[in-house]
C-alpha cells in the first residue's frame, strides 16, 4: 500500500472541491455538503482500512450510508423542487438505521449498505426515465446535460453497492485478501466521480421555487395539447423569454399556470423534442439573426440566451448542421455569390439596351 493511501488522496481533492463550492455565491447547499461527505468517506476508509484504526471499523458504514440520502436529496432539491423538510430530511434516518444495525446487528449490514447504494441509485434512474430528461430547474441551455450527469451519478451509487457485494464474496472466498483493494478501487473512484461531477456547472439552477400544483393525471387531449402550445409559443415569442439565460421548465410552467411536468410531456407530444432543445432553436434563430447583422459570435451567443460557448456551439452544430464560424463563413460566401450574381444580370441588362 502506497504511504498515503489513494482514498486520503481523493479526500484530500474532494476537501478542495468542498471548499471551492463553499466560495461560490451559485452553488446551492445540498452540492457542498454531497461533496464533504464523500471526502469524509474517504478520510475515514483510510483510518480504517490502510492504517488499521478500530474506532473506525463502526464509524464507516454510518458515513458510508450518508452518501446515497444526501445524493437523492441533492437530486431532488436542485433539479426537481425546492427543498422541503417534511419530504426530505426523513432521509437522513438511514445512516440512523444503519448505526443501529452497526450497534446490535452487525452481520446484517453486509445486506443492508449495498442495499441503501443501490435503491438510492435505481430511484435516481426511475425518476429520470419518468422525466424523460427534461427536469425542472436545470437552466434549459444546458440541453440534456444534467440529466446525463444524474445518471452517471446513480451509477456510481450502483458500483459503490457492487463493490460491497465484492468485498462480502471476497471474505467467503478468500478470506477478505482483497478487501483493501477492492475497496481502494471501487468505492474511492466511485466516491470521486460522484463527488466531482455533482459540482458541474451544467447542473447549476436558479433557487426553486414553489411550481404550478401537480393535480391529478388526466388522458391525453390533442386540443389541450394543441392550445398549451400556442399559449407557450405567445408567451415565448411576445416576452422574449427564450432570451433568459437562466430560463427553466419549472419558470415556463408557473407563467402557464400548468405542472411542469405536463408542459414537458405537452412539448415532447406536439414538437417531438424536450423543452431545451424547443427554447434553444429559438436561441440559434435569434443568434443567426444577430450574426448576420455582423454581430460577433461571442456577441450573438450572450444576446441569445446561451452563458457558455461549448452549450451554443453544440446547439448550433445540431441545428444548423455546421459551427457558428463556419455558418457564418459560409453565408458570407452565398452573399457574396448573390452579389456577384445581381452585377452580372445587371450588366447582361445593361448591353442589351439598345
Amino acid at each position: 500500500m502506497p504511504a498515503l493511501p489513494i482514498p486520503m488522496v481523493f479526500a484530500a481533492l474532494l476537501g478542495f472541491l468542498f471548499i471551492r463550492a463553499m466560495t461560490r455565491d451559485n452553488r446551492p447547499w445540498p452540492f457542498a455538503w454531497l461533496v464533504l461527505a464523500c471526502a469524509t468517506q474517504g478520510v475515514v476508509i483510510s483510518l480504517h482500512q490502510h492504517y488499521g484504526l478500530a474506532p473506525f471499523a463502526k464509524v464507516q458504514p454510518v458515513t458510508a450510508a450518508l452518501i446515497p440520502p444526501l445524493a437523492w436529496i441533492t437530486f431532488q432539491t436542485t433539479a426537481v423542487r425546492a427543498f422541503d423538510p417534511a419530504r426530505d430530511l426523513p432521509h437522513l434516518l438511514t445512516p440512523a438505521f444503519v448505526a443501529f444495525c452497526t450497534a446490535f446487528v452487525p452481520q446484517a449490514l453486509d445486506i443492508v449498505i449495498p442495499a441503501v447504494f443501490a435503491s438510492y441509485g435505481i430511484a435516481v434512474l426511475i425518476m429520470l426515465s419518468e422525466r424523460s430528461g427534461d427536469l425542472p430547474l436545470p437552466r434549459l441551455e444546458t440541453g440534456n446535460r444534467p440529466c446525463l450527469i444524474w445518471k452517471v451519478i446513480a451509477l456510481s451509487l450502483m458500483v459503490s453497492a457492487l463493490s460491497d457485494g465484492l468485498i462480502v464474496l471476497d471474505q467467503v472466498l478468500n478470506q477478505g485478501r482483497l478487501q483493501v483493494w477492492i475497496i481502494t478501487l471501487f468505492s474511492s473512484l466511485a466516491l470521486l466521480v460522484l463527488g466531482a461531477l455533482c459540482l458541474s456547472r451544467s447542473l447549476e439552477s436558479e433557487p426553486a421555487e414553489e411550481s404550478a400544483a401537480p393535480g391529478t393525471a388526466t388522458a391525453v387531449d390533442p386540443e389541450q395539447d394543441r392550445a398549451l402550445m400556442e399559449r407557450l409559443d405567445h408567451l415565448v415569442t411576445s416576452q422574449g423569454m427564450f432570451l433568459d439565460p437562466d430560463l427553466t421548465l419549472n419558470k415556463l410552467a408557473r407563467k402557464l399556470g400548468v405542472p411542469a411536468k405536463r408542459l414537458s410531456a405537452t412539448i415532447n407530444r406536439i414538437t417531438g423534442e424536450n423543452v431545451s432543445r424547443y427554447i434553444n432553436a429559438y436561441r440559434i434563430e435569434h443568434a443567426c439573426a444577430r450574426l448576420k447583422a455582423g454581430e460577433s459570435v461571442t456577441a450573438a451567443m450572450l444576446d441569445s440566451g446561451f452563458n457558455t460557448k461549448s452549450n451554443f456551439n453544440r446547439e448550433f452544430l445540431r441545428i444548423q448542421g455546421q459551427s457558428p464560424l463556419a455558418w457564418v463563413a459560409a453565408k458570407h460566401t452565398q452573399d457574396m455569390r448573390q452579389e456577384v450574381s445581381g452585377q452580372t444580370q445587371e450588366a447582361i441588362g445593361l448591353g442589351r439596351k439598345p
